[in-house]
C-alpha cells in the first residue's frame, strides 16, 4: 500500500492505557494497527493527530452532569461497571482523545471523501449514561459536526459492529437529519435493544455468503430511501469468526468484502465516509490486527490503487 493517500487519524493515546491483568478489552490493537500501516509501506504523512475534545465541548449533545460527573471521578461504582473500565486520569484523556480522532476523521472525510479513525465506534454510550466500554458516543458527535456544513442535511451512521448500536440510536431517536442503521447479532450484547431506524439482526453462526448479501441490501435500502449527504461507517470485525464476543462465522476474507461494498457504494454516490474501527477482541492481538486491516485494505483497492 506505498501510494496510499487516504487520510488517517491516530494518537498515540489510543493504546496508553493500563488495564488489569486480562482485562478484556485489547487495548494495544490501535498501536498495532498503525505500526503494521507503517510496515505496509503506508507514509506517515497520511496521518493525523487529533486534538482532544474539550469537556464542554460534548453538551449540549451529552448530558453536561454526566459529563462532569465522569471527569471528576464522581460517578458510582455501579456506573463504572457498566462502562468495564476502571477510573483514571489517562481513562478520560484518551476517551476524549478518541472521540476528538472521530470528529476529525469526519471532517477530513468532507474535505477528501474519506478518512478513517483507528478508534472510535463508542456506539453503547447514550447521553447520561456509559455503557460496554463506550463512554462519549463520538458516532452521533461526528454526525452532528458534519450537519453543521451547509451542504450536508443528513448523515447516515451505517453500524457493521456485531452488537447493536443502541447508544446510537437512541440518541438519534426521532430525528430526521441523522439515521441510524444497525446490522448485528440479535442473542448478543446489548440484550435490551434500541430502535434504530433500520435494524437487521442476524442469527447466530451467519456465514459470509448471507452475510454480504444482507449487508449489500441494507445498504442500499438506506441509501435509496434516505438520500443521505454523507455516510459515518462502524466497520466493527467482532463479527469475525475467531472473534470471543461475536457468535458469528464470517471470514477474514469476508470482512474484507463487507468493507470494499460499503466504499464503493459511497464513491459510487459521490458521499464523504468517515470510518472507524469498531470493535474486535480476539486475544491473539496479532491476529486481530490481520481483521482490521481489511478495512485499510478495501479503502485502497476502491480510492487509491487501480483496482477500484
Amino acid at each position: 500500500m506505498k501510494s496510499f493517500n487516504i487520510p488517517l487519524v491516530f494518537h498515540p493515546i489510543y493504546s496508553q492505557l493500563d488495564l488489569p491483568e486480562r482485562h478484556r478489552f485489547p487495548i494495544d490493537k490501535y498501536h498495532s494497527i498503525f505500526k503494521r500501516l507503517l510496515n505496509e509501506g503506508v507514509s506517515e504523512n497520511v496521518f493525523h493527530l487529533p486534538e482532544m475534545l474539550a469537556y464542554d465541548r460534548a453538551s449540549p449533545l451529552i448530558d453536561a452532569a454526566y459529563i462532569d460527573a465522569l471527569v471528576s471521578n464522581s460517578l458510582d461504582h455501579k456506573a463504572m461497571r457498566r462502562i468495564g473500565f476502571p477510573w483514571s486520569e489517562q481513562l478520560i484523556k484518551r476517551t476524549f482523545t478518541a472521540v476528538g480522532g472521530t470528529l476529525l476523521t469526519a471532517e477530513l472525510a468532507y474535505t477528501h471523501g474519506i478518512a478513517i479513525n483507528l478508534t472510535g465506534g463508542y456506539h453503547h454510550a447514550f447521553t447520561d449514561f456509559g455503557s460496554g466500554f463506550c463512554m462519549i458516543n463520538d458516532l452521533y458527535l461526528a454526525a452532528n459536526r458534519l450537519l453543521e456544513r451547509e451542504d450536508i442535511n443528513r448523515v447516515l451512521i451505517f453500524d457493521c459492529d456485531v452488537h447493536q448500536g443502541d447508544g446510537t440510536a437512541a440518541l438519534a431517536q426521532g430525528r430526521d437529519d441523522i439515521i441510524t442503521v444497525s446490522l448485528h447479532c440479535e442473542k448478543n450484547f446489548p440484550y435490551r435493544k434500541q430502535d434504530s431506524d433500520m435494524d437487521f439482526p442476524l442469527d447466530k453462526h451467519l456465514d459470509d455468503a448471507e452475510y454480504l448479501q444482507t449487508v449489500e441490501q441494507a445498504l442500499l435500502l438506506a441509501l435509496n430511501c434516505y438520500h443521505v449527504d454523507a455516510v459515518i461507517y462502524d466497520a466493527g470485525v467482532d463479527v469475525h469468526q475467531d472473534d470471543d464476543l461475536g457468535h458469528l462465522n464470517i471470514t477474514t476474507k469476508g470482512v474484507y468484502l463487507r468493507d470494499k461494498l460499503v466504499f464503493a457504494a459511497c464513491k459510487q454516490r459521490g458521499l464523504p465516509v468517515a470510518a472507524v474501527i469498531g470493535g474486535g477482541y480476539q486475544r491473539d492481538i496479532e491476529a486481530l490486527t490481520d481483521v482490521h486491516l481489511q478495512l485499510f485494505k478495501a479503502a485502497y483497492d476502491v480510492y487509491t490503487s487501480n483496482n477500484g
